[in-house]
């Protein structure tokens, strides 16, 4: 039996999938070790409130039922640098002294943070400057996180991205049209192309190879001469256009996101192909399903090995899972590069092997 702590959890980021499985888990294994856990709320902006935004969980909060829930247990955002902090006039504050008095009021030994690359990035810093004892959960559907093969989200992102798929080809062999699909993962294109090679996609565009128009128009006059009026393709949201560029949609407040690249690839290929095109943009339906086996399996092995890295004094550190086993890895080096999609990888070589064009030939 270790010491009795008191451990903080939090989420920073984007929502996803398996979210309440890997803080159920953190809370479980606390709980046999005796632990007290307190729930932050909102990321770190909830270590930033005075007072702040926690509540103590317990097991009794978190049996079996909360790993089906699709809104997350603890609130999250992706809002707020808290070293660049917009405050209600405009201007921009670091509040990172904030947090980290925050962390300290609230007496914890540690703090597990889920969150995705930046999370993680923001809290590494926070620890570092604030004598911050830190574990890190990775969190993110773009699976873009770096020493991990998965990361809590994915799986199931990728699942609804293959089920719109499966959705979208009687249609298109019904009517003989071309189905494009836009799906999330930012600058990596895991989803997409996992999505794609799983739903039968005929072509698949993604950020990590440069593609051009006149491959995709082949590849589809090369279904017509065969005889198939119809195609699916998938377009990862930051693709560029054909001038190299990556598309970005402007929202109020000067918030800008990627998004958009399916209508104009859509609009190009129905100018050169005269094929009656139709665009669906998957977009957050990615984020709020229901977490699939996997998604719930990995979230609670992350959360058990969190709170074991915290019993073992081990800070700084991210659980990861490599080559069918749980380890720590440290987040100085997590941070340093993104994992995207490898051209020269076995996944790559899967969709060439398929005949799916990837734009490049």
């Amino acid at each position: 039996m270790t010491k009795s702590k008191r451990i903080g959890i939090l989420i920073s980021g984007g929502d996803c999938a398996g979210l309440n499985a890997a803080v159920r888990a953190a809370v479980h294994r606390a709980a046999l070790l005796g632990w007290t856990v307190i729930g932050v709320e909102e990321g770190v902006r909830g270590l930033m409130a005075e007072p702040t935004k926690t509540l103590k969980l317990t097991p009794e909060m978190f049996d079996g039922s909360v790993v089906r829930r699709r809104e997350t247990f603890l609130p999250t955002t992706n809002t707020g640098d808290p070293f660049a902090f917009p405050d209600q006039y405009g201007d921009v504050l670091d509040r990172s002294d904030d947090v980290i008095r925050g962390y300290h009021a609230l007496k914890l030994d540690a703090l597990i943070g889920v969150g995705g690359d930046g999370s993680q990035a923001t809290l590494y810093k926070l620890a570092q400057k604030g004598g911050m004892n830190l574990v890190c959960i990775p969190k993110t559907i773009d699976n873009d996180i770096g020493l991990t093969e998965v990361s809590i989200g994915y799986d199931t992102a990728v699942q609804v991205a293959t089920e719109a798929l499966d959705n979208l080809q009687p249609t298109a062999a019904s009517h003989n049209r071309i189905m494009i699909l836009e799906v999330m993962g930012r600058d990596a294109g895991h989803i997409a192309m996992v999505a794609g090679i799983a739903g039968g996609a005929d072509v698949i565009l993604i950020p990590e190879i440069p593609y051009r128009i006149e491959h995709v128009v082949r590849k589809i006059e090369t279904l017509k001469e065969s005889g198939r009026g119809f195609a699916l393709i998938v377009v990862a949201e930051s693709a560029p256009n054909e001038s190299g560029n990556k598309v970005v949609q402007k929202y109020a407040g000067g918030a800008s996101r990627y998004g958009g690249i399916s209508h104009l690839l859509g609009d190009r290929l129905a100018e050169i192909t005269k094929s009656e095109i139709r665009v669906t943009v998957l977009g957050h339906v990615q984020r709020g399903a229901a977490p699939d086996a996997r998604d719930r399996l990995m979230a609670s092995v992350f959360g058990v090995h969190a709170v074991d890295l915290i019993a073992a004094e081990k800070f700084n550190r991210m659980v990861a899972w490599r080559n069918r086993n749980v380890v720590d890895v440290a987040l100085e080096d997590v941070i340093k590069a993104p994992a995207l999609v490898d051209p020269g990888g076995p996944i790559v070589h899967t969709a060439r092997g398929l005949g799916i064009c990837l734009g490049d030939a």
